[in-house]
């Protein structure tokens, strides 16, 4: 009997147990690999697992997912470039650039980036693996990271990790303690970030020289999210998106014959003048700007956008990007256009309205990605477990008080003569367009004195630049290049 009672004891411990879906805070799993990149055949290894982070006294309070390739074939890591990569949101899992961009593996989708079934991945021959080793991070509560609770079973408190400042103070943290465990404190370091992970890594630049004694080699910003011009609600913001939207009705095929003729970049340089020397001046006047040179403004905008002269005035010459993901081919097919993507089409409930219903590239997206990632991590990384990968995860409210990353990225870049930044922006990106990030790049050191460090590189795609095969091959080589000529190679960090 006491043998019976026994095993039914035990049976429900393991039954309470095995409904806690929780992630080990501190652990590793090692797993061999090879590949092939630009025709070369090498051997590399992963590392995947968590890694703590701590508060003051020393005690857990989240713990992040991580996933490190490095190659094996390598001597020394002392002048091996280390590339720690971060996507945006705030809230996204790196899953986007570590499955389709820079990682060893890339998702199975089509030349243009649209799913493929089976699901599934395969060998990206293009990684930038041979020239550096990387490291994704998956920020709390994205991806399988998250916060710890305390003995008495508390969580910790939600601002130390969901706000510009407190993200970017617990991230330095947390690469100084994995740089230390791995021992790659003598490596060329680079930071990359998409999207919010843009501001992510402009901060964090600042902070991991400044708090961390960390100093890096460069900073790359893939479509960035720069809180000082995007959504503030000014003649400037709005003036910037109209080179996208030119783009995008050139794709589209919007235009008058005069512009859809010519090459996109052949037309791009005439609207980016337009939209700096004409369209933010005349938005600058607000209602105060007189007939004629409204009217004026409006045609040109008709004429570089594929809109009406009528709807442009209709909005007083401010149109909503929203505005015209819904209107561009409202009349012409009645779909939408994609918010991230404008190559990608969808489908309203009506043709009427403002805005669209959904984001046509994000779920397509998420239709790929999802699965990919989920069998990839159980399959070739060999990390099991019970817990939902968190593709986009629950981190609002998100403070964006003291947005000063930009100022903190120039003057990281002053004090460290190694510093440099590269851009990358896709054309047809219309939450983060092309021409804000290089108004961005532009306003990033008024003084003139390091625009020979900093770097743009545009892309006939989206957000997502890396997902159309050709930009895929274009944007890792960029990043190889960017690497090499921002490596010391024995130079003095000196003025």
């Amino acid at each position: 009997m006491k043998t019976i009672l026994f095993s039914i004891c035990c049976l429900i411990t393991f039954v309470l147990n095995a409904q806690e879906r929780t992630l080990p805070i501190d652990t590793t799993i090692v797993t061999k690999h090879s590949t092939t990149v630009k025709g070369v055949k090498f051997s590399y290894t992963a590392k995947t697992g968590t890694q703590p982070v701590w508060n003051k006294n020393g005690e857990p309070i989240a713990s992040l997912f991580y996933t490190y390739y490095t190659r094996d074939d390598v001597k020394s890591r002392a002048n091996r470039p280390l590339m720690i990569s971060f996507n945006g949101g705030p809230g996204s899992a790196s899953v986007w650039m570590h499955l389709a961009y820079t990682g060893p593996k890339i998702l199975n989708i089509d030349e243009e980036g649209y799913p493929i079934q089976p699901y599934g991945f395969k060998s990206n021959p293009y990684s930038i693996l041979d020239v550096a080793d990387i490291v994704f991070v998956n920020p709390v509560n994205t991806g399988y990271s998250r916060m710890i609770p305390d003995k008495e079973g508390k969580m910790p408190d939600r601002d130390l990790f969901f706000g510009i400042n407190a993200d970017i103070k617990y991230l330095a943290e947390w690469i100084n303690t994995f740089v230390s465990r791995n021992n790659r404190w003598e490596s060329p370091k680079y930071i990359i970030g998409e999207s919010y992970g843009g501001t992510r890594v402009m901060g964090l630049a600042s902070e991991l020289q400044n708090k961390q004694w960390m100093y890096l080699n460069g900073v790359i910003l893939v479509s960035p999210a720069d809180y000082k011009v995007l959504r503030v609600d000014n003649p400037v913001s709005s003036g910037l998106n109209l080179p996208y939207f030119t783009a995008t009705a050139w794709y589209h095929q919007k235009l008058s014959p005069a512009l859809q003729s010519k090459d996109l970049t052949d037309i791009l340089p005439e609207a980016e003048d337009f939209a700096i020397n004409q369209l933010i001046p005349a938005l600058t006047k607000g209602g105060f700007i007189n007939d004629s040179e409204r009217k004026e403004i409006a045609q040109k905008m008709a004429y570089y956008t594929g809109l009406s002269e009528k709807v442009i005035l209709q909005h007083h010459l401010d149109i909503p990007t929203r505005f015209f993901w819904k209107e561009l081919l409202r009349d012409k097919s009645g779909q939408t256009i994609g918010r991230l993507d404008s190559r990608y089409l969808g489908f309203d409930k009506i043709e009427a309205g403002t805005s669209p219903d959904y984001n046509a590239e994000l779920t397509s997206w998420l239709h790929s990605f999802t699965p990919a990632i989920n069998h990839y991590i159980k399959s070739e990384l060999q990390f099991d477990t019970d817990l939902k990968y968190n593709m986009f995860g629950d981190v609002h409210p998100w403070n964006n008080e003291n947005d000063n990353v930009r100022e903190g990225l120039r003057q990281a870049m002053a004090q460290n003569p190694y510093l440099k930044v590269l851009t990358q922006s896709g054309y047809y990106d219309g939450a983060t367009t092309y021409f804000s990030a290089k108004y961005s790049q532009w306003q990033l050191d008024p003084s003139g004195k390091m625009k020979d460090r900093l770097f743009f590189k545009a892309y006939r795609s989206g957000h997502m630049m890396y997902l159309r095969h050709e930009d895929l091959i274009s944007a890792n080589d960029d990043l190889r290049e960017f690497i090499k000529t921002s490596s010391a190679n024995g130079k003095a960090a000196k003025y």
